[in-house]
């Protein structure tokens, strides 16, 4: 956190989280705002929701910034604990109990709450819909971190590392696209249906370019929905507006022409990644990753193990 007397820019831009008086924090909280607290708890979705909910002008709470919920660690326990004593609404994600081995889950959070204070659980915005290929896959060991050029694995780039092949340009039915997309959101409303206060999933029955960066950011059309939908569960007034910016778009991966044509899209297919601001080939993604994955060959055996379902359903096994 510090080193000496010096704060770190990480604890400055959590200010509030991290106790330190107002002067010295970045995280827009105000000595004299005097009105109850509320906390938004999550992953990287959640710091977007709670950008909009800030910029409502009928938003009767202070909110804070936080760090996502994947960034904690143990010496940050006695923060949240602090934090959420003060808290009076807290709107929250599903995360599982013992999240990395750490008090961390919805329902652990939620009770260090004072009574009387209230929860509302919204969905993970998980869609594969614009990026039927797309997946995330964990090191079995918990030693590897994402892998290189984007933080997004590829399954014709996983395949093309199993088969020995370049599967990148690989002939994939429609139907099996297809396939792919409906069970992802059969799977969005599952989760919303069994875990939330709040549902999105139907947005995506009319879907427009732009609403899904990557598979787990999505645009700003369906953050403000989502968002407005919140205000409504609240009884609030659904004034979320979009701020001039995209919120979750740092990272914008190409939507394949099979993904086009399933959702109707009127933006055409694409095949370049934009990573900060750089344009950066697909090609060029797959040939470092494919070289990641030879070099990690523990990866390929716990990414075909995680999505061997979509991987047969694409007849890339």
């Amino acid at each position: 956190m510090t080193t000496g007397s010096t704060i770190d820019g990480r604890t400055r831009h959590y200010g509030t989280f991290y106790g330190l008086d107002p002067a010295d924090c970045r995280d827009g909280n105000a000595a004299d705002d005097d009105r109850p607290l509320l906390v938004v708890w999550g992953n990287c979705q959640a710091e977007a929701v709670r950008v909009l909910l800030s910029g409502s002008p009928s938003l009767d709470f202070r909110t804070v910034r936080i760090p996502p919920v994947f960034e904690l660690t143990k010496p940050d326990i006695g923060h949240l604990v602090r934090l959420m004593a003060r808290t009076q609404l807290l709107l929250t994600q599903p995360v599982k109990d013992h999240y990395r081995d750490l008090p961390l889950g919805s329902g652990e959070v939620a009770a260090m709450m004072a009574q009387g204070s209230t929860v509302l659980r919204w969905p993970v915005v998980r869609y594969s819909g614009y990026h039927p290929f797309q997946a995330i896959i964990r090191d079995p060991l918990d030693e590897l971190g994402d892998p290189p050029v984007v933080p997004y694995h590829d399954l014709r780039t996983l395949a093309s590392a199993r088969h020995g092949r370049d599967l990148l340009g690989a002939e994939v039915s429609i139907d099996g696209v297809r396939t792919v997309i409906e069970d992802s959101k059969s799977e969005l409303h599952r989760r919303e249906r069994t875990m939330c206060d709040v549902v999105i999933s139907d947005l995506f029955d009319e879907p427009e370019p732009g609403d899904m960066f990557t598979i787990n950011h999505p645009g700003n059309r369906v953050l403000v929905e989502l968002v407005r939908r919140v205000q409504r569960a609240l009884g609030s007034p659904a004034d979320a507006a979009a701020p001039g910016r995209d919120l979750l778009g740092e990272v914008s991966a190409p939507i394949p022409a099979a993904a086009v044509a399933v959702l109707g899209l009127t933006g055409g297919a694409s095949s370049t990644w934009r990573v900060r601001g750089v344009d950066v080939p697909d090609t060029e993604v797959h040939r470092v990753q494919w070289r990641w994955y030879l070099d990690n060959p523990r990866m390929i055996e716990a990414g075909c193990a995680r999505h061997r379902r979509t991987l047969e359903i694409l007849g890339l096994a």
